[in-house]
């Protein structure tokens, strides 16, 4: 493995020094002003700064609606302002429930009743802290008080309640115990109600990142048996922001929907336990054995219920406004000035909040100080830089959410890109986004030098890629020169810019290639972080080299540095993919017809039917696919055309100050073709048709959604509404890329 990681690297190495000659989106001399201008910047990074500031901030707990939330907020408010930045707090009132009531006992065959909390430990300093601290619960479960027998369902996921089908348990009206992993935690409560249950408990099961890992927290990183994971359970996939300002902000006087007309709270009540907790819960139960793959780390045989373990379970929320705060940052580009090119971490934590999200945004802090202090030296960038630091995110993206729909359509017509962090470790480069943003991020990260590894930070994420893949895509990922970044789904602040209002995003960190265990517990802090995460803050600096240079291109490229040919790529890539889901589920239609014509089994029970894994509904009748792929061959035809176009035209500098906005906005609001008017099937706040979170993937995206999802829900009339709908989207970004390339041309002549 070691000789194949040397022999990929080496490839890279050269594949990856040819694209060093320039810059995308510069003129020759335009890059090598650029170049000595991160030169400055990289030299401005100081590490004390980010260990000072984290130290502060997860002093004390600062999640949403807490004074240490307002404290944070206006700390950073007051370090931007120092830094010659227009600052200003924007403040937002968003429904937040806290509880009131946490009960869960065992009352059959034994009585237990659960701790529901997490203790001091000697060694992390300020787990004792109580004073605002959060309990263990789940942001947007409903109130209920259920009584039921108990049911292991493994992860939770619609794939576990096959195998429940298959071994004849149902969970209808009982109480599901699920373990985190295997999918975002609220698409658990929401697959139990769909099945009938009437409450869920998620624990953290120690084979996934307890003591079967590795040694626990405070001796090492793992979970230890009182660590709880919080977290928003709301349906995400549905739309983000505060539930009940549903597409509008929730700016003062907003309205707000009653309870009961929310519709992407959990149908039934959720919370989260300690595995120390879950032991006593999982050890009563009986019935069949669990599968071995269904089988965790705890000192026990793994029985799936149901029973006779009866447990019960109350819950109760005061459901209350609360006020959020974001910190919105400016320096005025120059040239372009109402062009914007924006930056952001979220604030808010569930607790103190080290890893997530102080890691990150420490690191974008220090990123806009070093940026301040070039442009008192005075230098200044073409384009608006506009930092951000999000209240609300961990409860579903609020604070981001909330501002975005406030300013709508400013954004729409301002933003050129969003780059997003939420938290960082030491470990390979993690980039998600956009795809015409990949040939930019890889240029930028080929300039930064690896702590750990004697090559940039491009060449190991390209490694890093390979070796995490196998067959055909380990091929694939081996024959590109450089770095693959994922699509976006959901789980951070850049869903509503990307997927509402079609802005090109981008999500950017370093994370380490084995996790840790205090993920969105009290000891997710500054102990923990400095001792096992990034000790000396040199990835919160290799972080702030990395994306800095992805900002200070955007805001000073001649023109907009994005590049169509690697999206158009990409695209087809998801057409082949959607196309082999099209035909497996043809072809399990049509056995399963014809089972059924041979009378080989019953209508009724054909879903049970385990080795012929057939899904509960059966496929859609074929819809054509040719004319997605001839409108893909249209964007990648023009897509080539364009990046050749704004190559020669990178060599003709200057262009007028006219020539250059208008080729600008035309280039960045790209992306705003791709929106659907009326959004995806079920869902019309999430508008694009490229990228999209699953409906039960939650966090996990889905790209081409809307026809992936018809065709996954065997539902053909709406897989051909969709295939038309995605087909239109394409060629109107074919339109916008003639544009360019005739504006480029002209520019050119």
């Amino acid at each position: 493995m070691r000789l194949l990681l040397i022999a990929l690297l080496a490839v890279a190495s050269t594949a990856f020094a040819q694209t060093t000659n320039h810059l995308l989106g510069f003129s020759t001399s335009g890059a090598a002003a650029e170049r000595e201008v991160e030169g400055k910047f990289d030299k401005l990074l100081r590490a004390e700064n980010l260990r000072a500031w984290m130290q502060k901030i997860t002093s004390r707990p600062h999640h949403t609606g807490s004074a240490g939330s307002k404290e944070t907020a206006e700390f950073i408010a007051k370090q931007f302002k120092s830094w010659g930045y227009e600052t200003k707090i924007e403040r937002f009132e968003i429904l937040f429930p806290q509880p009131k009531k946490r009960l869960l006992e065992m009352t059959s065959p034994e009585k237990y009743r659960a701790k529901l909390s997490e203790g001091e430990l000697k060694g992390d300093r300020t787990s004792g802290i109580t004073k605002d601290q959060l309990p263990p619960f789940h942001a947007f479960s409903i109130d209920g008080d259920v009584t039921g027998q108990l049911v292991y369902v493994n992860y939770g996921i619609p794939a576990d309640y096959e195998r429940l089908n298959q071994m004849g348990i149902e969970v209808r009206d009982k109480i599901v115990i699920a373990r985190y992993g295997g999918s975002w935690r609220g698409i658990k409560p929401k697959v139990a109600a769909e099945h009938g249950a009437i409450g869920c408990i998620l624990y953290s099961d120690p084979r996934d990142d307890g003591y079967f890992a590795g040694d626990v927290y405070p001796k090492g990183a793992w979970r230890n048996e009182q660590s709880v994971q919080r977290g928003s359970v709301m349906d995400v996939p549905i739309y983000c922001g505060d539930p009940s300002t549903p597409g509008y902000g929730s700016t003062n006087g907003a309205p707000h929907l009653p309870l009961s007309e929310i519709k992407i709270l959990t149908k039934i009540p959720v919370l989260p336990i300690s595995y120390a907790d879950a032991l006593p819960l999982l050890k009563a139960l009986e019935g069949p054995v669990a599968p071995e793959d269904w089988r965790g780390a705890l000192p026990m045989t793994y029985h799936v219920g149901p029973g006779p373990a009866k447990v019960h379970l109350a819950l109760e929320f005061n459901w209350k406004l609360v006020p959020i705060f974001d910190v919105i940052a400016m320096i005025r580009g120059d040239e372009r000035p109402d062009e914007w090119v924006m930056r952001a971490n979220h604030h808010d934590a569930w607790n103190f909040g080290a890893d997530d999200p102080v890691s990150g945004l420490v690191a974008v802090m220090e990123e806009a100080r070093a940026i301040g202090e070039l442009v008192k030296q005075g230098w200044r960038p073409k384009r608006s830089l506009v930092y951000a630091a999000w209240d609300a995110e961990e409860q579903g993206l609020i604070g981001s959410t909330e501002w975005v729909e406030t300013h709508a359509e400013l954004l729409t017509r301002n933003v050129v890109a969003y780059i997003n962090t939420d938290n960082n470790g030491r470990g390979p480069l993690r980039v998600g986004g956009s795809h015409v943003l990949e040939e930019l991020v890889n240029q930028a990260a080929l300039a930064v030098p690896d702590i750990e590894k004697p090559y940039s930070v491009a060449e190991r994420a390209r490694a890093a890629n390979i070796l995490g893949e196998s067959g055909q895509q380990k091929l694939e990922l081996m024959r590109r020169a450089d770095f693959k970044i994922s699509a976006l789904g959901s789980g951070s602040d850049y869903t509503p810019f990307l997927q509402h209002l079609g802005i090109a995003a981008m999500d950017i960190r370093f994370r380490p290639e084995e996790g840790g265990g205090s993920y969105h517990s009290i000891y997710d802090s500054f102990d923990h972080y400095t001792r096992f995460i990034d000790p000396n803050f040199e990835y919160g600096l290799v972080l702030a080299r990395t994306a800095g240079r992805v900002m200070l291109r955007l805001a000073n490229a001649e023109v907009v540095p994005f590049q169509f040919t690697r999206f158009a790529t990409t695209l087809r890539q998801y057409a082949r993919e959607v196309s082999a889901l099209q035909e497996n589920r043809r072809k399990e239609t049509d056995e399963f017809n014809q089972l059924l014509a041979g009378n080989i089994f019953d209508k009724s029970t054909w879903s049970t039917n385990r080795h012929l894994n057939l899904k509960a509904k059966p496929v859609p009748a074929t819809v054509l696919l040719e004319e997605l792929f001839e409108a893909i061959t249209t964007v990648e035809t023009s897509a080539l055309r364009c990046d050749r176009a704004l190559a020669v035209l990178a060599k003709k500098h200057p262009l007028s100050s006219r020539e250059a906005r208008d080729l600008d906005q035309l280039i960045y609001s790209s992306e705003r073709t791709l929106l659907l008017p009326n959004g995806l099937p079920n869902r019309p706040w999430y508008k694009h048709a490229i990228y999209a979170p699953g409906l039960y993937t939650g966090y996990g995206v889905k790209t081409f959604p809307g026809v992936r999802e018809a065709f996954e829900q065997g539902n053909s009339v709406e897989a051909t509404a969709e295939v038309e709908l995605l087909i239109r989207a394409l060629r109107r970004y074919v339109r916008q890329l003639d544009e360019i390339i005739d504006r480029a041309e002209t520019a050119v002549k």
